[in-house]
């Protein structure tokens, strides 16, 4: 980054201003995660950050690629900055994340968007600034393809997008090759991050004042496998229970598979664990299971939730549901329903499937018409709109602890924030309340959120 700096600290000389970047993220908390590391190895760089591509001279593109929608629309994005590099020649773009780690992308990218200067892929992430300063000095244009099992880089510089709320990895990639899922593929096999190094980030972040820390990975219950298991992932979140302060600790995601029983008992003892549990389900039938490759039964689920409700009654479960995979008959989706009725989530994240190239799921047979899937997804939505209406009208009058956000975006007029159980509530509040726990009384309900005012 040294040789990086020396060429910023020219470009300043030459220009009178410091460079600026403009870092775009779309996908997941993961690539929300990565996009704060590459932000602040911009600014270790040199780089200032702003809020334009139009004011930038650095424009960073963070890809998704878990449905053909969003790679359509990061590509149409970059298409967009086709003008912008034609007005300012020395502009450098790069394009990154999950959508770029696959070959056919790379090579779209390189043949059909020659203004591009730099793709690559999720593995390459923490070789930004030598990638970068690599175009530069060589002068041309560089593709980096997605290795393997790249080697675990710490201590990268992160910018961080709030004062309190914080995402922590814990692992990267994925072993489980569910068959709809591009993940494994895009983001290569699992890595833990060493137990040391994650203490000490969520340390340094209680210390700072962070209130609500979220570990993340693609299936934590996995952490320490690919190290020899000495440990595991209860046996980690145990210890950063541990650390001193006033904050919560949550994790995503966790498969049905692996979460285990110690699991939720280390989360029932804890004093900063929130007592919230993401749980994706993503069907009701045994069956669709199976084709899946899920590995877990409707029963086992159930299972799972009765002792998790079991050690705590409290506590907030939702999901992810996928309509219309291959051969999902009526009687499948069916299982699905009942499933709802009989868990009871609070919240529910359901998508229609669509194929993802290069997964088993995509060759399948008996793909399910569109208008089937429609018409099966606006029944579950109605379904679960019930549900959490039902659930939310129960947390009436009750106090509840909430982290402010700050100003509605869609009302400007009231402040909102989230719960320990990580539902959003909207309230009167002042500009003191940012990044602070109120309590919140909720006087209304609707199946998505609370409204009310702080005691």
């Amino acid at each position: 980054m040294e040789r990086m700096r020396v060429r910023s600290a020219r470009y300043r000389e030459a220009n009178g201003a410091p460079p600026r970047a403009f870092v775009l993220t779309f996908g997941c908390q993961q690539n929300e995660a990565d996009s704060e590391k590459l932000s602040g190895m911009a600014q270790a760089m040199g780089y200032t950050l702003c809020d334009r591509p139009d004011e930038a001279d650095l424009i960073v593109v963070n890809t998704c690629a878990i449905r053909e929608h969003a790679e359509k629309k990061a590509l149409s994005t970059v298409g967009q900055y086709k003008h912008l590099k034609a007005r300012r020649p020395g502009m450098i773009i790069a394009v990154c994340g999950c959508m770029t780690s696959q070959a056919h992308r790379l090579e779209e990218l390189k043949h059909r968007y020659p203004y591009v200067d730099l793709v690559f892929g999720t593995s390459a992430v923490e070789r930004f600034p030598e990638l970068l300063d690599g175009h530069l000095t060589q002068g041309r244009r560089l593709f980096v393809p997605l290795e393997e099992q790249p080697p675990m880089a710490e201590g990268c510089p992160v910018c961080r997008s709030s004062s309190y709320r914080a995402w922590v990895s814990v692992m990267y990639g994925c072993n489980n090759f569910c068959s709809y899922c591009i993940v494994p593929y895009v983001r290569g096999r699992e890595r833990s991050r060493s137990r040391e190094a994650i203490l000490g980030e969520v340390r340094g972040l209680v210390q700072s004042g962070y209130r609500d820390i979220t570990l993340l990975g693609q299936n934590v219950n996995s952490y320490g496998r690919d190290a020899g298991g000495s440990c595991g992932f209860p046996g980690l979140l145990a210890e950063l229970d541990r650390i001193p302060g006033d904050y919560h600790l949550r994790f995503m995601t966790s498969h049905p598979k692996d979460a285990s029983r110690e699991l939720i008992d280390v989360m029932a003892s804890s004093a900063h664990v929130a007592h919230q549990f993401h749980l994706p389900l993503q069907s009701g039938s045994d069956e669709i299971l199976r084709r899946m490759n899920r590995r877990y039964t409707a029963a086992q689920y159930l299972e799972t939730v009765a002792y998790m409700r079991e050690r705590m009654p409290d506590v907030t479960l939702s999901s992810d549901i996928i309509v219309g995979f291959p051969g999902e008959t009526e009687a499948d989706f069916e299982a699905t329903l009942d499933m709802l009725r009989r868990v009871r989530f609070d919240l529910l994240y359901s998508f229609i499937y669509s194929p993802r190239k290069g997964t088993p799921a995509a060759a399948m047979e008996h793909q399910i018409p569109r208008a089937v899937q429609q018409e099966r997804f606006d029944r579950l939505l109605a379904l679960q709109k019930q549900i959490g209406q039902e659930i939310n009208n129960n947390l009436l009058g009750r106090p509840l602890r909430v982290l402010c956000d700050g100003v509605s975006k869609s009302n400007p007029s009231l402040y909102s924030g989230r719960t320990e159980g990580n539902k959003i509530a909207f309230f009167e509040g002042s500009p003191a309340d940012v990044g602070q726990f109120v309590t919140f009384e909720a006087a209304r309900a609707d199946a998505f959120a609370l409204y009310g005012h702080k005691r």
